[in-house]
């Protein structure tokens, strides 16, 4: 199959999702599209695009799984108290880089992006229109601090990519620390600037909450779970995500006796995760038609062509994949499944592969025919003006992510 139909069925799902049609279909239809002007017959093509969904079962069932702690976090009220002592210990002075912590905190305890700022956007809008600070300053802590999170957090990307290259996923998670840390320091000097410019906090926010469980209780599940999962790097002890994100999950609900709650934990989890298992049902579709392209030779002939290492495939397949399907998730686990083989046989180890595509995907998945972009503009109130002001420097804290993995990479080598 040439890569000239994964290009054209790349860019009509491109052209869909940008017309706000669902990613799923919109991937689904590019994938037939593909496998058709590529050259295959119409079943080949939809058993090429059923073989690349069976690629992503095991991380949809651990991605599933996963539901379970975040359900417990959302419903019981835990995420809310986790970010409100956050902000309460470091006060009004630091309050850009608690709001920064507080996102990054809720991450990388495994709460999608969208899910987290959804529940920490009351907060930050009440508090910005105490300290009277912008709206762009707080959209900045706020994403900021989830990207660098989302590059420590048991998530989807994660699960994916760490299933993908065969990895431990604390291992993928650790690889990451340094370059998550240096991030929400600038993530918070950057916001600063932002202080007194732009739209401010007019409406009032009415944030109002019930009986919220201790701090103690609240992390007592996300604790839970990256402590199992640090366990196989520590000591060759290997206890599975599918394992250890449930365990969590329950021992949480045990710890702050909502054990009455469980099943509507349960449901809330299963709401916020399906989102993401259908779209990995779409991006299998693709990745069945790139894995049968010639898309990697074709990149690699790229790379000689303009005196670029092998070295980049990694970082550079995830940064432009996310780009394109405008998600982190689908972004890390098509250039994961296209590239895995090229990237272990250029002689990178498969830990350090696995979390340079995760870093590369963070860079631009707040593209705006994704729902990040409309859900972090939607929860903090922004006109369309004031959400595009910020999105140049989303893509900096994202590329000084990248950046960093890629030293960390070579100081380590």
């Amino acid at each position: 199959m040439t890569s000239l139909g994964v290009l054209i069925g790349l860019t009509i799902s491109i052209i869909f999702i940008l017309r706000r049609f669902h990613p799923v279909y919109a991937l689904i239809l590019g994938s037939l599209i593909a496998g058709i002007i590529g050259g295959f017959s119409l079943n080949t093509t939809i058993n090429i695009m059923i073989s690349g969904i069976k690629t992503m079962v095991p991380a949809i069932i651990r991605i599933l799984t996963a539901g379970i702690l975040v359900g417990t976090l959302v419903k019981t009220g835990a995420a809310i108290k986790i970010a409100e002592t956050i902000i309460e210990k470091l006060g009004e002075k630091l309050v850009l880089l608690a709001l920064t912590l507080a996102t990054f905190c809720l991450t990388a305890t495994g709460i999608f992006l969208d899910v987290t700022i959804i529940t920490i956007a009351p907060i930050a809008l009440t508090i910005a229109q105490k300290l009277n600070i912008s709206k762009s300053a707080i959209l900045l802590a706020l994403s900021g601090g989830g990207k660098a999170g989302n590059l420590i957090s048991p998530n989807p990307s994660t699960i994916a990519v760490s299933e993908i290259f065969q990895v431990p996923i604390s291992s993928v998670m650790a690889a990451n620390i340094f370059p998550s840390i240096i991030a929400i320091i600038l993530t918070t000097t950057i916001a600063k600037f932002f202080i007194n410019k732009g739209e401010k906090v007019t409406e009032n926010p009415h944030f109002h909450h019930g009986k919220l469980p201790s701090f103690m209780a609240s992390i007592i599940g996300p604790v839970t779970a990256i402590l199992l999962l640090t366990l196989q790097p520590l000591f060759q002890i290997a206890i599975d995500p599918l394992i250890a994100l449930p365990i969590g999950g329950m021992l949480g609900i045990i710890a702050m006796d909502k054990l009455p709650e469980f099943n509507s934990c349960l449901c809330i989890g299963l709401e916020k995760i399906s989102g993401v298992v259908l779209l990995l049902i779409g991006v299998g579709t693709m990745a069945g038609m790139i894995q049968n392209s010639n898309i990697k030779e074709l990149s690699l002939q790229f790379l000689e062509t303009v005196h670029i290492s092998d070295f980049f495939i990694a970082p550079l397949s995830g940064l432009f994949l996310a780009m394109v399907t405008a998600s982190a998730t689908a972004g890390a686990t098509i250039a994961s499944t296209t590239f895995v083989d090229l990237i272990i046989n250029t002689g990178i180890a498969p830990v350090q592969g696995a979390s340079l595509i995760n870093a590369g995907s963070m860079v631009m998945d707040h593209m705006p025919h994704g729902s990040f972009f409309h859900n972090t503009k939607d929860s903090l109130h922004l006109s369309l003006k004031e959400r595009f002001r910020v999105f140049p420097y989303e893509i900096l804290i994202g590329f000084s992510l990248l950046f960093l993995a890629v030293i960390r990479y070579f100081m380590i080598n």
